[in-house]
């Protein structure tokens, strides 16, 4: 596959890992697939949990003073915290973030992986990544970062596929506008008139901050193979319900038939 650009993974901020956890493995029918203890160097623990070929991720702090503290701390609580979009040709986009003048905050490299996490203050938003693995074309492929054997993890028959990122913020227009310049990718618009990057897999959609958080990843778009499960789970959980909305670790969850799913 020529030419891609795809919403692959998105990360969560959590005060406390497990919690977290097991909300999502409960309420969405999904397991873990992957910790990857090289997240340690950043004073975080993690785990990744396959939504179809995407991942949702959560990362919590185990020290004071890493990044991820000081962002729970600036949108008082768990949140979204990072949109993690897979690329052919990672060294094109590296040069296109030095034309432009955005700063790469961690390059990281491993066997047949590199990674670009891109400066918050230069992007808005959200962090944002860009990656590359080696022969990850293929959506059943090889994908570094949730760890060899990912493809045993993935259950369908309650939440089937990521389908967007919503991004909030005082002026999404010009939010759209900086991703879609950092992306090279258009802007273009949603059933409800909202500002949206279409990718190969996935969109990200920018709408006005209306909760108090300020800017940030606020909600995902989730495809649900089977609803009332997933609403009896949450209510269960004590986990706030509301139309076709669930809040988990302090995210905006809505809920798509998966007939509404991407082919």
């Amino acid at each position: 596959m020529a030419g891609y650009l795809r919403l692959r993974q998105v990360c969560l901020v959590a005060s406390e890992l497990e919690p977290a956890i097991a909300d999502l493995a409960d309420i969405l029918g999904l397991a873990v697939c992957y910790r990857d203890g090289n997240v340690a160097r950043y004073g975080l623990v993690n785990a990744l949990l396959p939504i179809g070929p995407c991942f949702l991720e959560v990362v919590a702090p185990t020290r004071p003073g890493t990044a991820a503290g000081r962002y729970l701390e600036r949108r008082r609580g768990d949140g979204g915290y990072m949109v993690i979009v897979d690329c052919d040709d990672i060294e094109r986009r590296r040069r296109h973030m030095d034309e432009i003048a955005v700063r790469i905050a961690n390059p990281i490299r491993h066997d047949g992986y590199t990674g670009l996490q891109l400066h918050p203050r230069d992007t808005g938003g959200a962090m944002l990544e860009l990656n590359h693995t080696s022969s990850g074309e293929s959506l059943e492929g090889p994908y570094y970062p949730a760890g060899p054997d990912w493809q045993k993890a993935i259950r369908g028959d309650v939440t089937s596929a990521l389908l967007a990122a919503e991004l909030q913020s005082p002026d999404p227009e010009a939010l759209a506008r900086r991703w879609s310049g950092i992306l090279e990718w258009p802007v273009g618009r949603d059933a409800r008139g909202e500002a949206e990057i279409a990718l190969d897999l996935g969109r990200l959609r920018f709408v006005a901050a209306t909760d108090g958080r300020g800017e940030g990843l606020a909600g995902l778009d989730i495809a649900v193979a089977d609803r009332a499960r997933l609403l009896a789970a949450a209510r269960r959980r004590g986990r706030p319900v509301e139309g076709d909305q669930i809040t988990l670790c302090g995210t905006r969850f809505r809920l798509v038939t998966a007939a509404g799913a991407p082919s």
